[in-house]
């Protein structure tokens, strides 16, 4: 697909650039209908209330009555702003929530596709509260090419949109199975095989501090309280096979594996007697407990976790045979659900950036000035 493609699509016909003003009804929400409402959907309270947010979040409550009734965009004025949504189902829209409600023939999920591209460009003031009104999209322009140019551009769209939300339910469902799985082949009963500390099958050693400025150009990565690396630097304090689990912050007990070398900081890292106890096996234990360790945050200001308090955590040591099998088992699940280089979030990420791609192409017409 080329701008070849799209001048075939056009075939010569014009596209009009129009106000939002002059194509929608612009209304922003009130208030509450605190006399006539329900946290959860009921019989009579079946009418969504409507806010400011992304996906499920832009749900307040349930009501019985409708303000919206036809087909229409939303646009988050606060918080989230920009956020478009599509709406296709009778709604009570609320705190100043905007809402776009065709007066003429368009396409809306045409429409929806256009504002999507533009909802990271809008310039509301700094003073006060943030916040989008009327005033200041009521002038934005929006191409509208025929009605048989928007169709196609949406079943190309709708295709790639599909495609993503059908891989993005599969990743939900392998999750599922993964985390099955992984509670099976990680539960022991009693007896059958031996528990130990794990201060009595690895060493447990603190992170050396070291600030951005005090780190020399590298490509070691610096590990601390984060997913992913915080700088670089050109110097290690680990090496091969090690866990490691962030001690403050956000993040405070959060487990990631590496296999490379790497200078810990804010962090602590488990080494262990590879005689005993294979180190991803260790992983996958403590990534199950993901939850656990990280409600173990002490301190009433910035949450931390304790070295200490990992001696005397008991783990099962099945045998090393049964300790690789498992480890064979998990690994290939984890790649598949939680691997950007591989497997489902890989596959999701090429597609939203194809979808994307040719969401910028469909939809980029020229203006009456001759840009885009």
């Amino acid at each position: 697909m080329s701008q070849s493609f799209m001048e075939k699509l056009l075939d010569g016909a014009p596209v009009e650039w129009k106000t939002l003003e002059s194509v929608f009804d612009i209304l922003a929400g009130g208030d509450v209908p605190k006399d006539a409402m329900s946290e959860k959907e009921t019989e009579k309270f079946n009418v969504p209330i409507l806010s400011n947010g992304i996906g499920d979040k832009s749900l307040y409550g349930w009501t019985d009555k409708s303000k919206i009734v036809n087909p229409s965009l939303t646009i988050s004025a606060r918080g989230t702003i920009g956020w478009t949504s599509y709406r296709d189902k009778p709604f009570f829209p609320i705190v100043r929530l905007i809402v776009l409600t065709p007066k003429i023939e368009i396409n809306l999920k045409y429409a929806y596709y256009y504002m999507k591209t533009i909802e990271n460009s809008y310039k509301v003031s700094e003073a006060g509260i943030p916040q989008l009104t009327k005033p200041m999209i009521k002038d934005i322009q929006i191409p509208i090419p025929p009605l048989p140019v928007q169709v196609e551009i949406v079943r190309i769209l709708d295709a790639f949109t599909e495609l993503t939300a059908e891989l993005t339910a599969e990743l939900t469902a392998r999750k599922k199975q993964y985390n099955y799985y992984r509670d099976q082949l990680l539960s022991f009963e009693e007896g059958k095989v031996e528990w130990k500390t794990l201060g009595g099958v690895a060493e447990i050693r603190r992170g050396t501090a070291i600030t951005e400025k005090e780190t020399t150009p590298g490509n070691v990565p610096v590990i601390a309280n984060a997913p992913n690396p915080i700088y670089f630097h050109n110097k290690s304090n680990r090496d091969g096979e090690t866990i490691v689990i962030a001690r403050s912050g956000a993040y405070a007990g959060l487990v990631s594996y590496w296999n490379q070398a790497y200078f810990l900081t804010d962090a602590f890292s488990i080494h262990a007697d590879d005689a005993v106890i294979k180190p991803k096996f260790v992983y996958h234990l403590l990534k199950r407990e993901q939850e656990k360790i990280h409600q173990m945050s002490k301190g009433g200001g910035v949450p931390h976790v304790r070295a200490r308090d990992f001696e005397t955590y008991q783990i099962p040591i099945p045998s090393l045979a049964e300790q690789e099998r498992i480890v064979s088992i998990l690994d290939k699940f984890d790649a598949l659900t939680n691997s950007i280089s591989e497997g489902l979030p890989r596959e999701i990420r090429l597609r939203q950036k194809q979808y994307e791609y040719y969401r910028e192409l469909l939809l980029s017409f020229p203006k009456p000035d001759g840009t885009k």
